[in-house]
């Protein structure tokens, strides 16, 4: 053993060195479902910024440095409350806030958001066949606040949590939505995310393939920022 070790030192190194820049600094993360259509879709690859909110113990959630704070909007990666499993959604209301949810639509801090550039589009489901879905421009916050929104969209006759609240979201954590909104288990289902639980920030689209076509290359989707 000793032997082989001495013979591959330099490929053990760079091994580790590349763990430790995975698990510490940035990672990809392969999206396998279509929770955060139509921003993410399943078969994209997307690249996480570890270092934007926390310095971790790598392989764990120890936090030993925290370095920025989530805004509304941000599309984070994190650990699930319930079981662990890594999730992709967005944040839409940070500690402090008051939301809640009349019939699909949000309600911030007592402002409601403004939905824009209604849209109607057939989306694939995951047994085959499509659906009706409707999207919208989602702007969160004070008029003049999110001025570009960010696009989510709705499965009509689909069974959701399409209203909850109000809850005030409690210190050190967050509430995070799927832009999919009738087909996220996000806050309204595991829960409001702790602070320590964040694993970084989704900045952009590495590369994509269309899962459900062949493994297709998405050419167009290839570095699209989030």
């Amino acid at each position: 053993m000793r032997r082989w070790f001495k013979h591959n030192r330099n490929f053990v190194l760079l091994l580790m060195g590349f763990g430790l820049f995975r698990t510490a600094i940035a990672d990809w993360n392969p999206i396998p479902s279509g929770s955060m259509r139509p921003t993410v879709l399943e078969g994209d690859v997307v690249l996480v910024n570890r270092l934007a909110y926390n310095v971790k113990l790598p392989l764990t959630d120890v936090v030993l440095a925290r370095t920025g704070e989530p805004q509304r909007g941000d599309v984070v990666t994190f650990s699930s409350p319930l079981d662990g499993t890594r999730l992709i959604k967005r944040v839409v209301a940070l500690p402090g806030d008051v939301v809640e949810m009349k019939n699909e639509h949000l309600i911030l801090n007592g402002e409601p958001a403004r939905y824009t550039g209604l849209q109607t589009v057939l989306e694939p489901l995951d047994g085959g066949g499509q659906t009706e879905a409707l999207r919208l421009s989602e702007h969160i916050g004070p008029e003049g606040a999110n001025a570009d929104g960010h696009r989510v969209q709705w499965l009509p006759g689909v069974n959701a949590r399409s209203s909850f609240g109000p809850l005030m979201v409690p210190a050190d954590s967050d509430l995070v939505l799927g832009d999919n909104r009738d087909n996220s288990a996000d806050s309204r289902y595991i829960g409001f995310v702790p602070r320590p639980l964040l694993i970084g920030q989704a900045h952009r689209v590495l590369v994509s393939a269309d899962i459900k076509g062949h493994w297709l290359p998405r050419w167009a989707r290839f570095g699209q920022t989030l």
